[in-house]
């Protein structure tokens, strides 16, 4: 294998949907002669090394965010900005000594910023280049966007995973704007666009309810025992991911609650597609991972995270999923009036993603792309 065919993929790790995400990349990467090299780090690089041990795998220290109790999740990212910055440039520096060491000839960042080389063909993947801002700040947004793309173009290109037309699935995050010049729409991405047979012997029955806790810390922990709360003082039956994958131990309560800490994607996918009820947070990996089942949802958007609140109010107006404020959030009342929600399916057949990578292969190559 020369080094032409090395590609490094670096997700980033503020949960795990950004890795879960790359995994049709990682496929699409390796069926195209690449040999692939996943640089994560925390619950990403754990997600990896569990259910995809074949997988060469490198430690890569990721930008530490530090998120509120409370909703005010926009200033305290402003207040951090500084320190955002500062470890743009560690990683930069880090992904050097990744090319170097590895060998590798492109590498593919999803949302980490400074993981793009001079020598090296560079992908930048993400949804949000449009990034929402809390109405106060609106006179901001321009500025903000002007920033982004500023790292943005530091990529030779951009993937966006979503449909082009009529606003895909994720609306105004990336539609409606002015795009960058190197920007793709690739379809949406999700773990499960690969074939995953049903496991022969689920750890517990299917339930009625099926919850997806995800995202960063301490939000994770306050939506998962707010939910734990409400299902004992019901007599559903319930299965609840924690999202925890160094995790391992499954909890039951009243004989009738699981409480798993991680779940494959071959179980996730057979608990979703079993349940009545789906309750998760308005996570853009997560709606992907929906959208590729048709499945509808509860949707509970991380307070003061702009993003999930812009996609749960968006896709509740469309009457796909319904969507509650966890500081409103009452099981009763969302499981009536969820009902009547229709969900969405999107297919993705990865041709686009497939000729960006074919490109992109030609050219670290050297060679003349026709």
């Amino acid at each position: 294998m020369t080094a032409d065919h090395i590609a490094l993929v670096c997700p980033l790790d503020w949960g795990i949907g950004h890795a879960t995400r790359c995994v049709p990349v990682i496929r699409t990467l390796q069926d195209q002669g690449f040999k692939v090299i996943v640089a994560a780090d925390g619950r990403s690089f754990e997600f990896y090394r569990t259910e995809y041990p074949e997988l060469e795998l490198l430690r890569f220290p990721g930008v530490e965010v530090h998120y509120p109790s409370g909703s005010g999740m926009v200033l305290a990212m402003a207040a951090g900005i500084p320190r955002l910055l500062l470890g743009f440039r560690k990683e930069h520096k880090f992904l050097s000594s990744l090319v170097k060491e590895t060998g590798a000839k492109l590498v593919i960042s999803d949302n980490r910023y400074g993981c793009w080389h001079p020598m090296v063909k560079s992908v930048f993947m993400t949804h949000q280049l449009n990034i929402q801002l809390p109405s106060y700040l609106h006179r901001l947004a321009k500025v903000l966007r002007k920033i982004n793309y500023s790292f943005i173009n530091k990529y030779n290109e951009c993937w966006v995973p979503d449909a082009e037309d009529e606003g895909g699935l994720n609306g105004r995050l990336s539609h409606c704007i002015k795009l960058p010049d190197n920007c793709h729409f690739i379809g949406t991405l999700t773990r499960f666009s690969e074939s995953i047979p049903m496991p022969a012997t689920p750890p517990c029955p299917a339930a009625g309810i099926f919850v997806m806790i995800s995202g960063p810390e301490p939000q994770r922990s306050i939506f998962e025992t707010l939910i734990i709360r409400q299902l004992k003082e019901t007599s559903h039956t319930a299965i609840i991911a924690g999202g925890r994958t160094e995790s391992r131990d499954c909890e039951v309560i009243d004989g009738r609650i699981h409480i798993f800490p991680h779940l494959s994607s071959a179980l996730m996918k057979y608990y979703i597609e079993n349940a009545e009820y789906v309750i998760c947070r308005s996570g853009y990996s997560t709606l992907m991972d929906l959208a590729a089942l048709g499945k509808s949802a509860i949707l509970v958007p991380t307070p003061g995270q702009t993003e999930q609140e812009y996609l749960a109010k968006r896709l509740s107006k469309m009457n796909i999923h319904y969507s509650v404020p966890q500081e409103l959030f009452n099981l009763n009342e969302a499981l009536l009036n969820s009902n009547g929600h229709k969900g969405i399916l999107l297919r993705n057949d990865l041709s686009v993603l497939k000729h960006r990578i074919k490109r992109l292969h030609v050219q670290a190559s050297g060679l003349r792309a026709r």
